[in-house]
């Protein structure tokens, strides 16, 4: 329940610098190259990204981004959609307006060919009311206790996150979370990342002492070791990670080499007492970007036809 072998891929059309996210997005650095330089190089990295998955024994579906309207960051679905066992698929409220187009129809229909929907819940009629809730960024579930995690911000909207619990019967956790310099974390899933069996998680970024300590009691009473990460770590992206099951039910853990090259060796053994590390070089995607592996993919839990 906690990890799929089925995950949706989009291939960017026009991977750039989003000015309408960079001032809630402090991991987003502004590149020197020029723009078709850096579509060059994300066009790169995607296609090897999605070549390592598949050999790894992944099923990736993969759709092409549509040229107009220009979305510079459609390489980042799990923003806009989760799809569920019970057939269920939930469209969520994004804050950039540049964003809110990345939301497609045909690539739902499409995987209806090859999987059971049942409902579509669109809760992107929140934008009016500028409340925002990002899919998987804002929210990190644990599928197998029944929990949800949220760090709350200008993205990630309390009574929005409370009421996708109560859809999905979750118990919902949620908390304040900053880096190192006071500002808040964009979204949850950088500053933490859910296995079957292990969370990593940079503690030191939830301020309050009695959200923290109710954040570390969740995790381990559902069965989770924790696995700490420092501020500098979380900045390397050593929080945006994702289990993932293969084809061979074996458990990967996908992460950017940028997060797994700052890791400690003792962090790596604890990680690999539960699944393989499968590290790949997007260093365009997650600088500019500001979002790393798990960003990239949007997991599809519902049942195949």
């Amino acid at each position: 329940m906690q990890t799929t072998n089925n995950i949706l891929l989009i291939r960017p059309s026009c991977f750039v610098f989003n000015t309408e996210t960079a001032a809630s997005n402090a991991f987003q650095i502004k590149p020197n190259e020029s723009d078709d330089v850096v579509k060059k190089f994300a066009l790169t990295e995607f296609e090897r990204f999605a070549e390592t998955l598949k050999n790894k024994g992944v099923n990736v579906f993969i759709f092409d981004d549509t040229e107009f309207p220009q979305k510079p960051d459609a390489i980042f679905p799990n923003n806009w959609i989760t799809f569920h066992p019970d057939g269920n698929v939930i469209l969520y409220p994004m804050y950039a307006r540049n964003r809110r187009c990345e939301r497609r129809q045909d690539i739902i229909d499409a995987l209806r060919i090859k999987f059971e929907i049942t409902s579509i819940t669109d809760l992107s009629v929140y934008e009016k009311d500028s409340k925002f809730l990002e899919g998987t960024g804002s929210i990190v579930f644990d599928h197998n206790s029944k929990v949800a995690y949220a760090c709350l911000s200008a993205r990630t909207d309390k009574e929005l996150f409370i009421t996708v619990c109560s859809l999905l019967n979750y118990k919902p956790v949620f908390f304040r979370a900053d880096d190192k310099f006071g500002k808040e974390i964009y979204h949850t899933n950088v500053m933490m990342c859910i296995g079957n069996k292990f969370a990593v998680v940079c503690l030191d970024s939830i301020s309050d002492k009695m959200e923290k300590e109710f954040v570390s009691h969740s995790l381990i009473n559902s069965g989770h070791q924790i696995i700490e990460i420092s501020f500098e770590q979380m900045n390397s992206f050593a929080g945006n990670m994702l289990e993932l099951n293969t084809n061979q039910n074996k458990n990967i853990l996908v992460l950017s080499q940028t997060a797994f090259d700052i890791l400690e060796s003792k962090q790596k053994t604890e990680i690999e007492k539960f699944c393989e590390l499968v590290p790949v070089s997007i260093n365009t995607i997650e600088t500019i970007g500001g979002g790393s592996a798990r960003c990239m993919i949007a997991e599809i839990f519902l049942k195949p036809k």
